[in-house]
């Protein structure tokens, strides 16, 4: 340890052996001192504080009580913030410490590597530790002390090479390997990219722990029954992990932090965003061949309701094999959700009109699309645009419906922004939730699309999903975007006026689109 002259001061030298014994006092004081705020542990009723749970666990890693540790904890608890501090703990106490720091980006990692620079960058941390960093290394997520140790930040997907955690043949404390949130949510439903993180890990990360007594720890969320939280649960690497699984609800019904979540919010999120709460929340995620729709969350209506503009989405076969593949035509109507839910009057729902799900050849599909299309406009409020995505069959579909005057058509383009089709389903699960879909109670379409959204699963082993795709995009466009209450409400218009204008434009668009389509 750097002798810096303070342990003269008796105060100061009792300070800092206080500080040095306990990682949590630690946080409290220089969480105070580096931002200017407290750090508030929790206190929930009726279980341990989580904040004293993951400092003792972390202290036995540093202790190397034990080598690998899996801290299952929901997000916005505070995880990245404890590590942080929990990085310049150790660097007080061993200067020379050698971190690997990953999470799912390099960009996310870091920004916690920046947080621990600015910590141990503190004067009230220099005079006490005496620990300098090396002017040598100024980036924020690769640096080192003058002592020797070093910080170097990765993502999860990406190559690590040249940087080491901890160093073989020490019997104390010389750096730790540092997983926070190694999966992204909204990616680890792709099969592929879940499984190149674990091969990433089993063919380079795991190799830059560089001694037996060097210890790991893995900090997150268990988002996906096949995750790398779950592979090290079950000694995927052939290692024993020990696991502290932190519910936001315990089995007796206490909240992990009020503070931050109160029980009401985990009875809605259970109710509306039900993965996120059992993956996220309660680290026991849904089985993976688990429906993602609810029957009971489709509304059946004996009459229709109040509609104030319609569209249609379109999914069409990726092959010729029409035996195989089906090309799906859905007529979606938007209205007011002041009818059968008591929601807020300012909430928008979406009607399933119609939908026909088709194996033809793709030669016939411009002509089952227009077939379609008339029946739509037969309706009393006529379709303002059909929403087409650009693959395969729809490619050539869009092409011939463009040159038809009368007819606005958008295409849907899909990209790595887009997700994979679990991810997208489970970006509209919440809204389908929420009731915001209903059919018609005697509709020749109503138990075929109910059936078919309730064999979606989140591991793709349903056999069809074209209904689903026509769903996701009309509720990507209505409800997510809003973009066709953007094109019939001009800017600035009252809600309290939208019905009203909105019939009426939607009117005027109609009678032009039948008036080209009789030309």
């Amino acid at each position: 340890m750097i002798i810096t002259g303070i342990e003269k001061d008796p105060d100061l030298a009792k300070e800092k052996a206080r500080l040095l014994g306990s990682l949590l006092y630690f946080i409290q004081v220089f969480y105070k001192a580096y931002t200017g705020r407290e750090f508030n542990v929790s206190t929930p009723v009726g279980r341990e504080s989580h904040h004293i749970t993951i400092c003792r666990n972390l202290t036995r890693l540093f202790y190397l009580e034990e080598t690998r540790l899996v801290i299952n904890v929901p997000p916005g608890h505070g995880k990245s913030t404890i590590l942080q501090f929990f990085i310049a703990w150790a660097w007080a106490h061993y200067p020379d410490s050698k971190f690997l720091y990953i999470s799912y980006s390099h960009d996310e990692a870091s920004k916690n590597t920046a947080q621990v620079r600015g910590i141990i960058s503190h004067p009230l941390y220099r005079k006490l530790f005496g620990v300098e960093l090396d002017q040598a290394s100024s980036a924020k997520d690769d640096f080192k002390t003058i002592q020797g140790g070093a910080l170097k930040a990765f993502g999860s997907g990406g190559a690590v090479t040249g940087k080491d955690a901890g160093f073989p043949g020490s019997n104390r404390f010389s750096g730790m390997l540092i997983m926070d949130d190694m999966h992204k949510p909204d990616e680890v439903f792709s099969d592929s990219i879940r499984q190149g993180v674990l091969n990433n890990f089993q063919q380079t990360i795991a190799q830059r722990v560089r001694g037996p007594k060097v210890p790991s720890v893995f900090i997150g969320q268990c988002l996906h029954e096949d995750d790398i939280a779950a592979f090290f649960k079950r000694s995927g690497d052939g290692y024993l992990w020990q696991q502290v699984v932190l519910k936001g609800i315990d089995e007796s019904g206490n909240i992990l932090d009020p503070n931050v979540r109160t029980f009401q919010d985990y009875l809605t999120m259970q109710k509306y965003s039900e993965y996120v709460f059992h993956a996220q929340y309660q680290q026991n995620p849904q089985p993976a061949g688990g429906g993602i729709f609810k029957k009971s969350d489709f509304i059946l209506l004996d009459y229709e309701p109040a509609i104030i503009a319609t569209f249609i989405t379109a999914d069409t076969a990726e092959t010729d094999k029409t035996y195989n593949d089906a090309s799906v035509f859905s007529f979606w109507g938007i209205y007011k959700l002041n009818e059968h839910s008591g929601q807020t009057i300012d909430d928008f729902a979406l009607h399933c009109i119609d939908c026909v799900e088709l194996r033809v050849e793709p030669k016939y599909l411009q002509s089952e699309f227009l077939s379609f299309y008339s029946e739509c406009n037969m309706h009393k409020i006529r379709p303002l645009f059909v929403a087409i995505e650009k693959k395969s069959t729809g490619v050539t579909l869009l092409s011939c419906l463009k040159d038809m005057r009368g007819l606005m058509v958008r295409d849907i383009q899909r990209n790595a922004g887009s997700g994979d089709k679990t991810s997208r389903f489970m970006n509209i699960q919440p809204y389908v939730a929420k009731k915001l879909i209903s059919l018609p109670t005697i509709g020749r379409h109503t138990k075929m699309f109910v059936d078919h959204m309730s064999k979606i699963t989140m591991n793709n082993s349903h056999r069809h999903d074209d209904i689903a795709d026509t769903m996701y995009d009309a509720i990507k466009i209505a409800l997510i975007d809003k973009t066709l209450q953007n094109q019939v409400v001009p800017r600035g218009t009252s809600r309290d006026t939208f019905v009203s204008l909105a019939t009426k434009q939607t009117a005027r668009i109609s009678a032009m689109q039948g008036a080209r389509w009789q030309k």
